[in-house]
């Protein structure tokens, strides 16, 4: 699934996308895949469009969020979560979760702290600091964070 190709990345959701909706059998990232499209009705249209989808530009300056970069980092947290990586990652999200008492709302909050973390570990040219990452989710444990 991890490529320095956008097309490539992309077309992983496409294909996702298609056999789920169809139905046809998903190998265990497709359904996480197909989970986290299902949770953006917002982007089926654009999905539907793979061309488009496949060539679309999502420039920030022009106040786009990119739909990918933003399903990506739902699979991140999703990844984490199952692997428990960073230690103690899966007991804080699922603590959040129950407080917010929405787990997309909980995992939006969430993926604001490893944006960051991987913003700040790209600036740096170093690894992503996975205290720091704990330590934002601590702080929307704790309300310091909405």
């Amino acid at each position: 699934m991890y490529s320095t190709d956008r097309r490539q990345m992309r077309q992983t959701y496409l294909d996702a996308w298609e056999r789920g909706k169809k139905a046809e059998p998903l190998n265990s990232m497709q359904q996480m895949l197909f989970d986290v499209i299902k949770d953006h009705p917002e982007y089926h249209n654009l999905l539907d469009n793979p061309e488009r989808a496949l060539e679309a530009d999502f420039p920030p300056e022009a106040g786009e969020t990119n739909p990918f970069l933003h399903m990506s980092l739902h699979v991140s947290l999703r990844e984490m979560i199952q692997t428990d990586r960073p230690a103690g990652v899966r007991s804080l999200i699922n603590q959040i979760r129950l407080r917010v008492g929405d787990g997309m709302r909980a995992e939006h909050l969430c993926m604001d702290c490893l944006a960051e973390a991987m913003w700040k570990a790209q600036r740096n040219n170093q690894p992503p600091d996975e205290q720091g990452f704990l330590r934002c989710l601590n702080k929307i444990l704790k309300g310091r964070i909405r």
